[in-house]
């Protein structure tokens, strides 16, 4: 961990407590306490969102190789989990994608062009999500005039980066790590294994059906978050309805992605829905229970998966010592 991500996740984790603090923590937490089982229905709508957005990584994968979607949901569950709990910026997931597809067999210049190309399509649904919920929030009652200014500025901002990342994949940012690589690593063989990055990345934007099919799946995944979102708020006793739901639900993830270098987005995700619920009049106590239920769906998921991701690492190592012994004429390590 370095001393940057340790700050900021120190930051966000206080951010969070003052949070908590500053809003009836007894009531908060009985909030918690009596949505009971209503939880195991939150924690049901996740598995589609994954799924979703493991389909719109699949079209960006070249080649006969390519994992079911079985796999493919698994990798993008691991993805998310690194990201929710490791104490990495959240685009840690990203590097441990790669390397869970090139274990499957895939190239590693493949494989990082399709993460990199998924990552883009991913952003640019965001964006899209975002401004349908800006424009939902527009045309329903709603207070704080300053905090939906706010939120235009902020989906105009997401855009902008979803624009600048997809035009500057076109205009030669790998081609750029191409050349940067043997000099951060100080290998010559850093170069050798990336190089044609550029290439399979432009491949992948000259192919629009494949483009456009992950963009539709993210934003599948996006528009069902929504579901996750209103059932959070009725087991909380909130009378929100599914417009209400979606701009909270867009708002928040909003609020997550502009907070990318912080760990977890601990602080910023709490920060984030608790202004969107603040939109429609929701009281402190029940905004902030909902963000707390998000978080504890978050680490359910997260902790699970980090669990999967270290024990098929160890029966991988195992595999492969197994073979070398194999080949080698020796007796497999016990």
């Amino acid at each position: 961990m370095t001393w940057s991500a340790l700050i900021t996740l120190v930051v966000g984790l206080a951010a969070v407590a003052f949070l908590v603090a500053a809003n009836e923590p007894a009531e908060i937490f009985g909030l918690l306490g009596a949505a009971g089982w209503g939880m195991l229905a939150v924690l049901a709508l996740r598995p589609p969102q994954i799924l979703f957005a493991a389909l719109g990584w699949a079209p960006l994968i070249y080649g006969p190789g390519r994992p079911g979607w079985a796999a493919l949901v698994r990798m993008r569950w691991i993805r998310d989990s690194v990201n929710a709990l490791l104490p990495v910026a959240q685009v840690g997931g990203e590097f441990v994608r790669v390397q869970l597809l090139v274990r499957r067999g895939i190239g590693a210049v493949p494989a990082t062009a399709s993460v990199a190309v998924d990552l883009a399509t991913e952003l640019a649904a965001q964006s899209a999500f975002a401004a349908i919920g800006v424009a939902v929030l527009l045309r329903l009652p709603h207070q704080g005039q300053a905090a939906a200014g706010w939120a235009i500025a902020a989906t105009a901002a997401c855009g902008a980066m979803a624009l600048g990342f997809l035009a500057a994949q076109r205009w030669g940012l790998f081609r750029l790590v191409e050349r940067l690589l043997p000099k951060l690593t100080g290998r010559a063989a850093g170069r050798a294994g990336m190089a044609g990055l550029h290439e399979a990345v432009l491949r992948l934007h000259r192919a629009p059906r494949r483009l456009w099919s992950s963009g539709a799946a993210h934003l599948a995944s996006w528009l069902l978050g929504t579901l996750e979102t209103w059932a959070a708020l009725r087991v909380l006793g909130v009378e929100a309805g599914p417009a209400e739901a979606l701009v909270v639900e867009s708002l928040g993830q909003l609020a997550r992605s502009l907070g990318f270098m912080v760990p977890g987005a601990f602080g910023v995700q709490e920060g984030g829905f608790v202004l969107a619920c603040g939109l429609f009049g929701i009281p402190p106590e029940q905004a902030v229970a909902f963000a707390l239920i998000r978080r504890v769906r978050d680490i359910s998921f997260a902790l699970p998966g980090l669990v999967a991701w270290r024990w098929g690492a160890m029966t991988d190592a195992r595999t492969r010592v197994a073979t070398d012994a194999a080949i080698a004429g020796r007796p497999p390590p016990r």
